[in-house]
Order: structure tokens, then sequence, then C-alpha cells
């Protein structure tokens, strides 16, 4: 039986971060920009939150075209992880909880990647291809 592999495997390595003052309409255009859907906050060099393509659709629902800042909207406390955390752990904490992605970090708290749930699929799609012979369709 193989090992289970550790999520740095397959996380994002080296993401884009913002900090909490950040308008959340630059932090929306470097999203874009980019083609993500998640930020990790960092304040000070520690992680204090991510921000979500979801935080920002739902904060202009309810708040309006204001000038928000991303400390406004983020979800503070996001689930993080270590590089070294086996896959399946990692994946089945953010099916449990719902969370959207697992932020990677080093022990000293150094953001070092991030790990989807788009990145999850990814994964189950090629866990699929070596495992099972493609349906023949006529």
């Amino acid at each position: 039986m193989k090992q289970m592999p550790m999520i740095e495997k397959y996380m994002t390595a080296m993401p884009h971060t913002i900090n909490p003052e950040m308008p959340v309409k630059t932090a929306t255009q470097m999203m874009r920009q980019n083609g993500i859907r998640h930020l990790p906050v960092q304040k000070a060099g520690k992680l204090v939150g991510v921000l979500s393509d979801r935080d920002i659709k739902l904060a202009n629902t309810y708040r309006g075209p204001s000038e928000l800042t991303v400390d406004d909207v983020m979800t503070s406390n996001p689930y993080a992880s270590t590089p070294e955390a086996p896959l399946d752990r990692v994946v089945f904490e953010m099916a449990e909880h719902k969370y959207g992605c697992a932020v990677i970090q080093q022990e000293n708290g150094k953001v070092v990647g991030i790990f989807t749930a788009t990145d999850g699929l990814r994964v189950l799609g090629e866990i699929l291809q070596n495992h099972f012979k493609p349906i023949v369709r006529l």
C-alpha cells in the first residue's frame, strides 16, 4: 500500500498574501488579475485571516459599495495546516467544516502555500484517472 502524500505535494506554493488594511477593491482586482479566489491575510507576518471571493460578494450584498477594508470582510482564524500534514487529514477537515481552503504555514507561522477545494478536486481527478478505466462512449 502506498504512503499518504503530504499536502505540500498538492498545495499552490508561495501564494499571494495581503494585509488587513488593504481596500477590498484593491484585493478584488488582485484576485481577478491572478485568477484566484482566496488570499491569506497577514499582519506583521502573522496569519490573521483569509479573504475569499465569497466574503467579498457577501459584503457587497449586505453593506453596499462603501470603501471596505479586507479586515471588514475577511474570515478570521482560517483553517491552517503544516506542509507535512497528510493530504487525507486536510481534505477531510476541509470537507467536514466546509472550508474553501487551507492555508499552509510552517511551524514558525510563515505562509508557504494554499490548498483550495479546487486543488482537492484536481487531486481526486488524478486519483480517478490512475485507478479506473475511462468510460468508452459510443
